[in-house]
C-alpha cells in the first residue's frame, strides 16, 4: 500500500522531510498544515500537495490521510500525537516524542488503543550505516568496548523566539540534540553487550542554561553502564564541536564521521576502524541509492504494511523511546531544566488540551459505602507517586478514588489537589485522606493536620478521612467524638480507621452507636494473597489473616486494602524506599513463595499477568473490598484494570489461599 502522508508543519524539518518522500516508491505527500493559511499555501505550491490546511485539526481528521508526520516544535508533540491517534492516523513524530518520559507514556498508551502504528523520527536509526556499525560491533573487531564518545554541536546565531533557544517551545540542547547521542550510547552498549539496548545505571550531567532562553544552550553528560562501558556525551546550540561518533575498545577504535544525518542526499558514508596493533586505518564505505529522509519514510511504509504497530530495531521501538526519554529526563534535572509546561501549577489541560472525562465504556467497578452516597472505584490509586499524566488515564478507565495522607513523602496531598483543581474534577473525586500518624495520634494533632490538608488540598472537604493509626492510650470515645464533630461541620463526608485492630473498631463503634453518633464507615488495614512476614513499619495491621477475613464478611464493613499486589513481590519486583533486606524480612517465607506459585500457574491457565491474578484474588473477597494500587507507569494501571476480566471462583481463591 502506498501511503498518503498529512504533514504537520512547514518548518524546515518538515521541508526536508517532505523532499524524501518524492523520491519514495511507497508514499506520497498529500496534505500539509500550518497555523497560517499562507504557509500551508506556499508549502504546497513547492512540494505539489493538494491539500492544504490552516488548521492542525482538519489535517489528521481528513479521511484521505494515513498517516501523520509531526514535525512542529517539541512543546506540541504530545497534544498532535494523541489527537492523531485518535483520529486514527499512524504518526511519525520528530524526536523528541514530548518533553519527558511520562507524555511519551500517555502518547504510546493512545497509539495502542487505537491502534495505529507510532515510530519517532530518529531517521539514523533506518540507515544501513547504522545496521553496519551494529554488525562491526558484533564481530568484536574493535575487542570490547569500554569508552563511547558522542558529539553533536553546531552554533546558531537565532534569537530566543526561535524554536531551537524558546523556553515555551520547549528549546535547548538536550532535547533537540542530545537526545540523538543518548540513543546511540545506549545502542552501542546494548550491543556491545549482546543485547539490542542498555540502560545506564548512573547518569551525571551538567550544562549552561541562558539567563535570557532558559534553555540548555550548552551541556555534556557521562553515562556509566552495568557492563562498565562509559559515554561521554557533549552537545550545544552555540558552539561548534566535530559532531561524531568515536568508539573506544581493547583492540582499537571506530570513527563515524557522520552519525546522525548519514548520507542525506543518498551518497556514500564511511565508517573508520583503527586497529592498534596493526598501526593503520580501515575505510569501510556505506552506499545507499535513496536520500536518508526516504529511507526513513519507507521504513515506516514497511512496517506498517506488515501489519506492525512499531518499528523494530534498529528503529526505534516504543520501549527504547520510552528507555531514552528517562535518560533525557535525568540528564535535565541534573542541570536544573524545567519547562514552565511542565510545572504541575502550570498543567491546567491534559497534555492533549482536551477537559478530563470519564470514557462512556471502562472496564472499572464501583462500590459503596453505608452513608456515603457516592459510588467508589473498586481500585483506588495511590499518591505517593504522584503523576499527573498517570492520574489522568486513571480518572478516565473510571477511577474516581484517590489514596493520599498527610505524612506521605512528595507531598502528596498538595499535588493531588493541584491535579484535581486544574482538571476541575472536585465532584467528580472521592478522596481518601489520612492524619493522625504517630507519634502525632490524638484528636488534637487529628484535628490540626486535617485543616492543613484542607488547605494542602485546597478543597472545602475530605470524602474520605482516616485516623493513620491507632493509640490505644486514648480512648476510641475521645476519636469517635472529634470525628463526629468534623462531620457535622461538613468538613469530612464519613471516617473510617488505617491499622486498628478488630477490637479497637469494635469498641469504637460500640461507643457511637450509644452516644447516637457515626462510627466508622470503613477500614484500610493491609490485604493481599501474601501475608507480611515482618512488620518493617511500627503499628501496623494486616487483615489477610483468616479471622479478620471471618470478621469482615460477618461484619461487611468495607476494607481498603493496602499493599494489596504485595509490594511486587509475586512478580519480584521491590520499591525503591525498599531495600533487598527489608523486602526479604517482610515477604519472604514458604507459604508465600508457595502461593507465588500457584497464581503463576493460575495465570498461564487463563492466560493474564501474575498480577491480574494477584488482585483479582483481592477483588474476589466476600466482603466490600476496594484495592489500593500504587502504579508509576500508564502499563501498570491497564494491567490492575484486567482484573476485572476475570472472576476467580471460589475454589480458585481456596487454592491461592493454600486451603
Amino acid at each position: 500500500m502506498k501511503l498518503k502522508w498529512g504533514i504537520l508543519g512547514t518548518g524546515g524539518i518538515c521541508k526536508t522531510f517532505a523532499e524524501g518522500i518524492n523520491h519514495s516508491e511507497n508514499g506520497e505527500v498529500i496534505a500539509v498544515a500550518s497555523r497560517e493559511k499562507e504557509k500551508a499555501e506556499k508549502f504546497g505550491d513547492e512540494f505539489n500537495i493538494p491539500l492544504r490546511f490552516a488548521d492542525y485539526e482538519k489535517l489528521i481528521n481528513n479521511n484521505k490521510v494515513d498517516i501523520v508526520y509531526i514535525g512542529i516544535p517539541h512543546s506540541l508533540h504530545a497534544e498532535w500525537a494523541i489527537k492523531s491517534a485518535r483520529a486514527k492516523k499512524h504518526i511519525l513524530c520528530e524526536k523528541p516524542l514530548t518533553l519527558n518520559q511520562y507524555e511519551a507514556m500517555r502518547v504510546i498508551e493512545e497509539a495502542k488503543g487505537n491502534n495505529v502504528f507510532l515510530m519517532e523520527a530518529f531517521m539514523y536509526r533506518c540507515h544501513p550505516q547504522t545496521e553496519k556499525l551494529i554488525e562491526i560491533l558484533k564481530e568484536k573487531i574493535i575487542g570490547d568496548v569500554f569508552i563511547i564518545d558522542a558529539a553533536f554541536s553546531f552554533r546558531t546565531n537565532v534569537d530566543i523566539t526561535h524554536r531551537l533557544l524558546n523556553h515555551y517551545l520547549a528549546g535547548g540542547g538536550i532535547l533537540d540534540v542530545g537526545c540523538y547521542c543518548v540513543s546511540m550510547s545506549r545502542l552501542i552498549a546494548g550491543v556491545a553487550g549482546g543485547k539490542q539496548i542498555e540502560e545506564p545505571i548512573e547518569i551525571k550531567g551538567t550544562g549552561v542554561i541562558g539567563k535570557e532562553s532558559r534553555v540548555d544552550e550548552e551541556a555534556c553528560a557521562l553515562l556509566k553502564f552495568p557492563s562498565g562501558i562509559m559515554a561521554k556525551l557533549s552537545i550545544g546550540l552555540k558552539v561548534r564541536q566535530d559532531s561524531v561518533l568515536k568508539i573506544y575498545g581493547t583492540e582499537g577504535w571506530i570513527l563515524v564521521p557522520e552519525p546522525w544525518i548519514p548520507a542525506r542526499n543518498g551518497e556514500k558514508t564511511k565508517i573508520l576502524i583503527n586497529k592498534y596493533d596493526k598501526n593503520m586505518t580501515e575505510e569501510i564505505t556505506v552506499e545507499t541509492k535513496k536520500p536518508l529522509y526516504t529511507i526513513e519514510a519507507d521504513t515506516v511504509a514497511k512496517y506498517i504494511n506488515m501489519g506492525k504497530k512499531e518499528a523494530i530495531f534498529p528503529a526505534m521501538t516504543l520501549e527504547d523511546t520510552l528507555r531514552n526519554m528517562k535518560v533525557l529526563d535525568t540528564w535535565k534535572k541534573e542541570i536544573g531544566l524545567v519547562y514552565d509546561m511542565e510545572k504541575e501549577e502550570n498543567q491546567i489541560y491534559t497534555i492533549y488540551k482536551i477537559p478530563l472525562k470519564i470514557k462512556k465504556e471502562t472496564k472499572m467497578k464501583y462500590g459503596n459505602i453505608k452513608g456515603f452516597d457516592k459510588p467508589i472505584s473498586k481500585l483506588v490509586m495511590g499518591t505517593m507517586i504522584p503523576l499527573h499524566v498517570v492520574f489522568d488515564h486513571f480518572f478516565e478507565n473510571g477511577g474516581n478514588c484517590f489514596d493520599t495522607a498527610y505524612n506521605y513523602d512528595m507531598d502528596s496531598e498538595k499535588k493531588l489537589g493541584l491535579w484535581i483543581k486544574n482538571r476541575g474534577i472536585r465532584k467528580d473525586v472521592v478522596i481518601l485522606d489520612k492524619g493522625a500518624h504517630t507519634p502525632f495520634c490524638n484528636p488534637e494533632d487529628l484535628t490540626k493536620q486535617l485543616y492543613e490538608s484542607l488547605n494542602k488540598m485546597q478543597t472545602d472537604y475530605i470524602d474520605i478521612y482516616m485516623l493513620h493509626r491507632d493509640n490505644p492510650e486514648i480512648p476510641v470515645g475521645e476519636f469517635i467524638d472529634v470525628l463526629n464533630k468534623h462531620k457535622n461541620k461538613g468538613i469530612i463526608k464519613t471516617f473510617g480507621v488505617s491499622n486498628w485492630t478488630i477490637k479497637r473498631i469494635e469498641e469504637a463503634n460500640a461507643y457511637a452507636k450509644s452516644k447516637n453518633l457515626s462510627g466508622f464507615s470503613c477500614i484500610s488495614n493491609n490485604f493481599s494473597l501474601a501475608k507480611i512476614v515482618q512488620s518493617i513499619w511500627p503499628g501496623i495491621v494486616s487483615s489477610s489473616d483468616k479471622d479478620s477475613k471471618i470478621w469482615l464478611k460477618k461484619t461487611q464493613i468495607p476494607l481498603f486494602a493496602w499493599s494489596s499486589q504485595a509490594r511486587g513481590f509475586f512478580v519480584r519486583g521491590k520499591p525503591d524506599y525498599l531495600s533487598d533486606e527489608t523486602f526479604v524480612k517482610m515477604w519472604y517465607s514458604p507459604d508465600n513463595f508457595e502461593k507465588q506459585k500457584r497464581a503463576k500457574e493460575l495465570a498461564e491457565k487463563k492466560n493474564v499477568s501474575i498480577t491480574t491474578i494477584v488482585l483479582s484474588y483481592v477483588l474476589s473477597q466476600a466482603f466490600p473490598i476496594f484495592a489500593l494500587i500504587g502504579p508509576s507507569a500508564i502499563d501498570e494501571t491497564k494491567e490492575s484494570l484486567k482484573a476485572f476480566e476475570i472472576q476467580l471462583t471460589e475454589e480458585e481463591v481456596k487454592y491461592l489461599d493454600l486451603e
